[in-house]
């Protein structure tokens, strides 16, 4: 993956940290990853209030920092200048590191763009983040942060992202790719809605013709333009082996063509769609 452009596969931690006993399989696949190359980390404090970023904390204990893309985010509701930094300082804590290469507004909340975004500049200039971003934004609300002093500084926008929900197609790529804003999507299996997207006669037919299992197909799907960076789970080590084995499938336009059958690219706008 290339940090610069932030393309490629990264690592989700949704619900990962939560459960006790599913410790020593999570921190030996986040190790996995770690060893063959995936070295961007998405976590955020709402996860399990906070049990994510330590758990990710204790997986990068010996492995370089510098090394390693380190994304969180905080609650909408600490979207101020004075809360965001308390946030960012419990966060920091927990993964036991000094200091962010990617810090996002969660989703937004009722605070003024600008005064989160003055705070964001403030963590920034002190180098406790190196870049921040947005999540779970449409356009309407990049375009709006735009209007704000310091909005076009907004690094990214990470947004839920795969086969059954493909509005930000339409209009935010678009627009993100012509403002210079990167794409991170989510959830590329929909897993956060108990992996709902239906597996169709052509998926399996793509899947068979590569020796490959439906999600990974789907995640191959997601990462098909590389030009976004794509977030996905890994509680297993035997995950994250399909996951990082997907980088490596390519899709033809015929097969393209038999997905987007099942899948139509969106022709109108879409309301964004969240998990």
């Amino acid at each position: 993956m290339s940090f610069a452009k932030l393309t490629g596969l990264g690592i989700g931690t949704w619900n990962i940290g939560e459960d006790p006993k599913k410790k020593n399989d999570e921190i030996a696949a986040l190790h996995y990853g770690l060893d063959n190359g995936i070295n961007v980390i998405d976590t955020a404090e709402m996860y399990g209030e906070g049990k994510s970023e330590k758990l990710v904390g204790e997986a990068m204990k010996g492995y370089d920092r510098s090394k390693i893309y380190l994304i969180s985010k905080f609650y909408p509701y600490h979207a101020t200048p004075e809360l965001e930094r308390k946030s960012l300082e419990a966060s920091l804590k927990r993964l036991g590191i000094d200091y962010l290469d990617l810090y996002l507004l969660h989703w937004r909340g009722n605070h003024r763009l600008s005064d989160t975004v003055r705070g964001l500049q403030a963590l920034q200039k002190e180098g406790l983040i190196r870049k921040w971003g947005v999540s779970n934004f449409d356009t309407p609300d990049m375009k709006e942060l735009f209007t704000v002093p310091g909005g076009k500084e907004c690094f990214v926008n990470e947004d839920l992202y795969n086969l059954d929900h493909r509005g930000v197609e339409y209009d935010l790529f678009p627009w993100q790719q012509k403002h210079g804003v990167r794409f991170i999507g989510y959830s590329p299996f929909n897993s956060g809605n108990g992996d709902s997207i239906r597996v169709t006669q052509n998926l399996k037919v793509v899947a068979r013709d590569h020796d490959a299992t439906v999600h990974q197909i789907m995640l191959a799907w997601a990462m098909r333009s590389g030009r976004i960076l794509v977030l996905s789970k890994a509680g297993k080590v035997s995950h994250m082996k399909d996951n990082i084995a997907a980088q490596d499938i390519k899709l033809t336009e015929d097969e393209l063509r038999l997905i987007n059958a099942d899948f139509p690219q969106p022709t109108e706008k879409q309301s964004l769609d969240t998990i």
